[in-house]
């Protein structure tokens, strides 16, 4: 039986691009978001490292949280603006 590989590193998210351009950091993210998120997922994040459907969930609300303490007139993005998988 042939196994399929699953591709995992996926390369630079646009997360990574629209975390820099609103000059936020992982820690801003984590802080953002009163539930479990840690540095580490932000990071994989970013880098495009898959994640599963609810740490993406998990990365996109406290995104959007940490977007509008920047900018208040801030319009939300989904998991396909953040995530090119």
């Amino acid at each position: 039986m042939e196994e399929r590989k699953i591709e995992r590193n996926l390369g630079p998210q646009p997360i990574d691009a629209k975390m820099e351009e609103l000059g936020l950091s992982n820690h801003a993210l984590v802080e953002a978001w009163p539930g479990q998120l840690s540095h580490k997922s932000v990071s994989m994040a970013r880098k495009g490292r898959r994640l599963t459907i609810h740490m993406q969930e998990l990365v996109v609300g406290a995104f959007n949280n940490a977007a509008r303490a920047v900018k208040p007139d801030w319009t939300d993005l989904s998991k396909k603006d953040l995530f090119s998988y």
